[in-house]
């Protein structure tokens, strides 16, 4: 496990064939929530739609298919800097506002919570060229990331995470779009959140 992790990847020849066995059912344990999940997803999006003007895009780990459970949804728009004060009026009778934090492309994006249907929504007001760049990220994931490279990738961090390997975790949960992104900068940031 410390040598996956270290080289960050993990592909079907890391695993015997019992152990992608397990790997794969437990995969499509977490698949079990998918059409609730989308469901939730579409409602999420058509209000964010309504509220900011602007359609957003999952782009957490249930878009990417490497979600462990059903816990929350991440979904981001790109918004103009210069426009942020419109956006925090548009979304205050709606979200509670968490914050501005750092991006792994060194700028910032405002963080914005709500519910749909007891579902957590993180949605997350990237610069509209950071929007850009994540949307051609997910599109590469989406064409090139093989079935069992998510199924390998998903059981890696199931195993980190029941294991406690909490930094391993959270450095785990990046790999994928650093792996796709030339633009993604890996220095960690310890204020990001450590869920699924």
């Amino acid at each position: 496990m410390a040598a996956i992790s270290e080289r960050r990847w993990v592909d079907r020849g890391d695993f015997s064939d019992a152990e992608f066995e397990r790997a794969g059912a437990f995969y499509e344990q977490m698949r079990v929530h998918d059409d609730r999940l989308e469901q939730i997803r579409t409602d999420a999006a058509d209000l964010i739609t309504e509220w900011t003007g602007h359609k957003p895009r999952d782009v957490g780990s249930f878009g990417t298919k490497l979600n462990l459970e059903t816990s929350d949804l991440d979904l981001g728009i790109g918004y103009p800097v210069e426009d942020r004060e419109v956006l925090h009026k548009a979304l205050k009778p709606h979200t509670r506002f968490l914050g501005e934090r750092k991006t792994r492309f060194s700028t910032s994006r405002l963080v914005f919570a709500f519910s749909v249907n007891g579902i957590d929504i993180d949605l997350s007001a990237l610069t509209v060229e950071d929007f850009a760049v994540s949307c051609r990220m997910l599109d590469q994931i989406d064409v090139t990331m093989t079935h069992d490279e998510r199924i390998a990738h998903t059981w890696v961090k199931h195993l980190l995470r029941t294991s406690g390997q909490t930094q391993a975790y959270a450095a785990w949960k990046l790999v994928t779009y650093a792996r796709f992104c030339p633009e993604f900068n890996w220095v960690p940031i310890p204020e990001e959140k450590t869920g699924a």
